[in-house]
């Protein structure tokens, strides 16, 4: 059987292509190669810095038959505390803020039996004295929660030391790399950069609270202590002869 000329190029245009794909796919396979000499690595810079935040979060809890009378409770309860707190208060030493407040219907087996409800207030400041002493002046709450942290102001400044530092240890780290392989030098690829780790907030020993109850005449006793922060730099670099 003779084959035409044009049926036989409609058979071989399509073998053509085909031929032609596998060197293109050489071609991109050979500029998207894994580039040599990449070296990854990561630095870690820790300090200890004290705790220069106190929050103390005041309470208070009320049942009775009637909803209404059980907010009203809350509501006095939650007044007289603030009364007391904003004498105390100082924009960005001593800050002040109401917190939960629910009330929510008691069930037994027998179905409904009145009401409860609670109410929250919330201090916490860099003055850990002024703070502390609201325990003994705030006698309509008790205090329910109460930790110790770092202020917005101290992360802000240990950030960027230890970044500088966690940078500084990744560059050093990288020009050791090149020198112990026989480079020159490195180029830096890619990096990122975790700002301060902070541990989470250090609650207070029960045993200190409970010589803040109410009545109590002198400061909440307190011990901030040290925290332990961190800030980390990753990445890879191209180790150069040159």
């Amino acid at each position: 059987m003779t084959v035409s000329r044009p049926l036989a190029c409609l058979f071989l245009a399509p073998l053509a292509a085909a031929l032609a794909v596998p060197a293109a796919a050489q071609s991109v396979l050979a500029t998207t190669a894994a580039p040599q000499n990449v070296v990854s690595l990561s630095a870690t810079a820790t300090m200890e810095v004290q705790k220069d935040l106190l929050t103390l979060v005041f309470a208070a809890s009320r049942e009775g038959p009637d909803a209404g009378q059980v907010q009203a409770q809350l509501k006095q309860a939650l007044d007289e505390a603030l009364a007391v707190a904003r004498k105390a208060a100082q924009p960005g030493q001593v800050e002040v803020q109401t917190g939960n407040f629910s009330i929510h219907p008691r069930y037994t087996a027998k179905g409904p039996s009145g009401w409860s409800g609670s109410a929250e207030l919330v201090v916490e400041g860099r003055d850990m004295g002024a703070v502390s002493q609201l325990a003994g002046r705030i006698q309509s709450m008790t205090i329910a929660r109460s930790s110790f942290g770092l202020s917005r102001e101290k992360r802000q400044q240990v950030d960027a030391e230890l970044t500088a530092q966690a940078v500084a240890q990744f560059k050093a780290r990288a020009a050791e790399l090149a020198r112990l392989f026989g480079f020159a030098g490195f180029a830096l690829r890619e990096v990122t950069v975790q700002g301060v780790d902070l541990p989470p907030m250090q609650p207070m020993p029960r045993m200190a609270l409970a010589a803040a109850a109410p009545g109590a005449d002198g400061a909440l006793p307190f011990e901030a202590g040290k925290a332990t922060v961190s800030a980390s730099v990753s990445g890879s670099v191209q180790l150069s002869a040159r």
